[in-house]
């Protein structure tokens, strides 16, 4: 072999090296993109959850804070009720020193 051939034939099996080189780094964009699409698609999945969770939060603090039960009536009253005896022993109090 003169040395035109040996160059061609090692240009020759670099272009075969360099066209593997590119097919596997083809072939991993490939995979890369689709672990994108399947990852945006998760987190469309987890926002619309997150949302809706949100919502069913905020749900449920309103109508806690709606929510009066008779228990909680009367526990509101007997509180109050002990505030004004509070109150009336303080002017009470208050009379008698003046």
């Amino acid at each position: 072999m003169d040395a035109n051939e040996k160059a061609l034939t090692l240009f020759t099996t670099r272009v075969r090296q360099m066209i593997l080189q590119y097919e596997e780094k083809k072939k991993e964009v490939s995979d890369l993109r689709e672990l994108i699409k399947k990852s945006e698609e998760s987190i469309k999945v987890l926002e619309k959850k997150l949302f809706q969770l949100q919502n069913d939060y905020n749900s449920l603090k309103i109508a806690k804070m709606v929510e009066i039960t008779d228990g909680d009536i009367e526990e509101a009253q007997k509180r109050l009720s002990k505030l004004i005896r509070d109150v009336n022993k303080c002017i009470t109090l208050l009379s008698e020193k003046q």
